[in-house]
């Protein structure tokens, strides 16, 4: 596992806590500044602890898997649905390579139970920015999306815990 974090050089994101490392950020940019595409290189794993609380963000987000255990991700839809998806190599038991989250759905990713570790990127178009992403707190997600109680405990961001990113992450 250190080889891996050495090899990528990962760091936990803010609020969310993914292991990460930002790989690509366009150097062309939109009008308001962003970046027209981002991507990046992350990591869940049993130790060092990683996971990626409940967020959502305002463009669709490309998920590719890359290796190791699968990874399972908790979407919560506006509607009011709740899916899970389960990222990895094995498609013949309904894993995926890849998966769109869309925008404006919460979402958050977590090692399947008993893996070690699970490679994975993200692609955005228009590009990630910190001022585009958003934490979901504890007490709203249960109230919006009460059958998901269990993910939800385990996910959420504390209510009495920021869900912005730091000024100036990934400008």
């Amino acid at each position: 596992m250190s080889e891996l974090l050495d090899a990528y050089g990962f760091e936990p994101r803010p609020v969310e806590g993914t292991l990460f490392v930002s790989t690509y950020r366009s150097g062309v940019s939109l009008p308001d500044g962003a970046p027209v595409g981002t991507a990046m290189i992350g990591m869940y794993a049993h130790d060092p602890v990683s996971r990626s609380l409940l967020h959502r963000l305002p463009y669709d987000e490309i998920w590719h898997f890359y290796g190791g255990d699968p990874i399972r991700l908790v979407l919560l839809r506006p509607d009011g649905e709740v899916d899970h998806v389960w990222l990895g190599a094995d498609v013949w038991a309904g894993h995926r390579v890849q998966f769109v989250v869309p925008a404006g759905v919460w979402q958050a990713g977590e090692l399947v139970a008993g893996g070690t570790y699970g490679l994975f990127g993200c692609t955005m178009v228009p590009g990630f920015t910190g001022a585009g992403f958003e934490g979901g707190h504890l007490g709203a997600l249960l109230a919006s999306h009460p059958s998901a109680h269990a993910d939800i405990n385990r996910l959420a961001v504390p209510d009495d815990d920021s869900t912005a990113m730091p000024d100036g992450f990934a400008t």
